[in-house]
Parts: structure tokens; sequence; C-alpha cells
């Protein structure tokens, strides 16, 4: 019987199948190389794009903080203009109020009332005098009462002094000033830096 070797075949064909083994796990490494790089470009290329676009929208941004700013900046221009405007307006409507005041104290003062010192702190008036009873003062009081220029008469003080023979009485009234046509509440109140001093 003929005996047949087939060792040298065996090796062969392992040799072979190690070989396309080989070749098909280089082959995979390649494909999955290929397909890492493909999927890396392609999130790359999401990357920068999102990149960009975040460029672009802070851009944008920063040419709207600098529009804001300058808004802001006309608003405050636009107020401080308004604020101007509102001085000049209660100027212009009380520039008269002080010759009227005192043609009015003059005409308010009646017989046996005489005024030693006049003070003004905003819209209040302080009245110092003497007079000849305490109903010379009343009667002043209700003068200043009926006044348009004047409202709310307040005394402080009324007691006997030494002063003049005629005018025994010492007083301190407060009045408020007013304006004619103008309740209290929109009354022009103007501060020239007299406050609180003599007239």
């Amino acid at each position: 019987m003929a005996k047949i070797n087939l060792l040298p075949w065996r090796a062969e064909r392992r040799k072979q199948r190690q070989q396309e083994f080989v070749a098909m796990v280089v082959a995979s490494v390649i494909g999955a190389g290929i397909v890492f790089f493909l999927i890396l470009q392609y999130h790359n290329g999401q990357i920068e794009g999102q990149q960009a676009r975040n460029q672009l929208l802070q851009q944008e941004i920063r040419q709207v903080d600098t529009k804001i700013t300058e808004i802001e900046a006309l608003e405050r221009t636009r107020a401080q203009l308004i604020a101007r405007k509102e001085v000049i307006e209660q100027l212009q409507a009380s520039r008269s109020q002080m010759v009227h005041l005192f043609d009015e104290l003059v005409r308010s003062i009646p017989d046996g009332v005489q005024l030693s010192s006049i003070q003004q702190s905003g819209r209040q008036l302080t009245l110092e005098g003497h007079a000849q009873s305490n109903a010379r003062v009343s009667a002043y009081m209700r003068s200043l009462e009926a006044s348009e220029w004047m409202t709310s008469p307040d005394l402080s003080i009324i007691e006997a002094r030494d002063g003049p023979n005629a005018l025994p009485f010492a007083f301190i009234l407060r009045v408020q000033m007013a304006t004619p046509g103008q309740n209290e509440d929109s009354g022009v109140i103007i501060d020239d830096g007299t406050a609180g001093g003599a007239l």
C-alpha cells in the first residue's frame, strides 16, 4: 500500500490561513483607522463650525454691548438735558414770585405789627417781629392765610420781651410759600443757595 505524506500540504495550508488571517487583521485595522479618521474629521469640522459661529456671536455681542453703552450715554445726556430744562422752566415760572411775595408781605402787615427779620428755608419763611398785642398777631395770621402767595401760618413763639415801647410782644411766625393756581404738591421749589439765610 502506497504511503502519502500530507505534512507539507498541511503546513502550507496553515501558513496560507495565517497569511489570510494577518491580511484580514491588517485590512480591518486599516479600515478601522480610515473610519476613525473620517469620524475625527467630521467632529473636527463640527467643532470648527461651532467655533466660527461662537466667534460670530461674540462679535455681534460686542457690537450690541457697544450700542448699549452708547444708548446709556445718550440716556444720561437726555436725563441731564431734561433736568436742566425743568430747572429753567421752574425759574421762568417763579422768577416773579419773590417780587409778589414781598409785595404781599407789605400788604398783609396790619397796623401794630412790625417785622424785624425774614428768613427762607426751602418753601418755608420764618417771620420775626413785634406786635402791640396778641390780637394783632392773630390778625396778621388771618391776613397771611388769605394771601395767594403764602399759606399755613404757624405761630411758634409769642411773648413779652424788651422791644419798642409801642410793640411789647415779640413773635416768630412760620409760613409756607405758595404759587397761585398750583397746589402745594406741584409747587415750584427753587434753591438758589440762600436757603436758611435772611432775605
